[in-house]
């Protein structure tokens, strides 16, 4: 469905960023691979490859406005051209209660995943309209919806970037520019798998308990790989989804039903 399309993907590390990536290449899309780490972007890249495209490493902090601008420019002088954008890198947050909260922190927050998520897109604007059917997914989070005590620098970041999903949609749909976001959930992976070990130690229950509790709170009754979101944001840049913007798709397994 991708065929002779170049897409950016930011983020790249062993998880989302490196699925989305692999599944871009599978349908046929050279891919760009952005972060902070030349070691995993290699790898990912020798991935991208070896499912015969091109594949494009580039080092880049996103919440570094000129190094996103730089970014870009590489891209379509190496590949030819760019037609989607993929915002998945982000930062994570810090665990603090409103009261004892270091705004210097948030503000670190924030400028990952709001203003860095919005320098990469400008950034890559001029060559999305050139495209002539440019696409941008934001890569958002149910946090959005189901609000956690102490992690509200991560809600605040993430719940800007809603908002201003639809703006974008509003703005640049004229310049033929779709822009939408995937909100995942708990996504399954050794991330989590870690978590959950070290929860059920904690609490002294077998890991296998931790894990139903949480899935009992979809309407799936299960946690989705990030192999299994990568297929919505492939959909979002596909021409199957040309007539879609400003929308945003929980692909959680229906997390957020009960929150």
């Amino acid at each position: 469905m991708l065929e002779g399309k170049v897409a950016v993907v930011s983020g790249i590390g062993p998880g989302m960023g490196r699925d989305i990536s692999l599944a871009f290449a599978r349908e046929g899309a050279d891919v760009a691979l952005l972060g902070r780490t030349a070691e995993k972007l290699e790898s990912v890249a020798a991935e991208v490859e070896a499912l015969g495209q091109r594949a494009l490493p580039v080092v880049c902090d996103i919440a570094d406005e000129s190094a996103c601008d730089a970014a870009a420019a590489s891209v379509v002088d190496a590949l030819g051209r760019l037609d989607i954008v993929v915002n998945n890198a982000y930062h994570g947050g810090h665990a603090q209660s409103f009261m004892d909260a270091d705004f210097d922190k948030w503000r670190e927050v924030m400028d990952v995943n709001l203003y860095g998520s919005l320098a990469m897109t400008r950034a890559c604007v001029p060559h999305l309209e050139a495209s002539g059917d440019g696409r941008v997914v934001m890569i958002n989070t149910m946090s959005v919806q189901r609000i956690q005590e102490r992690w509200g620098s991560y809600a605040a970041s993430k719940g800007a970037l809603a908002t201003v999903t639809k703006t974008l949609a509003l703005e640049l749909g004229p310049k033929g520019i779709r822009v939408n976001a995937v909100h995942p959930g708990y996504i399954w992976g050794p991330s989590l798998e870690w978590w959950f070990n070290h929860q059920a130690e904690k609490r002294g229950v077998p890991f296998q308990d931790v894990y139903d509790e949480v899935a009992a709170d979809t309407c799936l009754g299960y946690l989705p790989g990030s192999d299994e979101i990568a297929g919505t944001v492939v959909y979002f840049a596909s021409p199957l989804a040309k007539p879609v913007t400003g929308q945003m798709i929980g692909v959680n397994a229906g997390h957020w039903f009960n929150g």
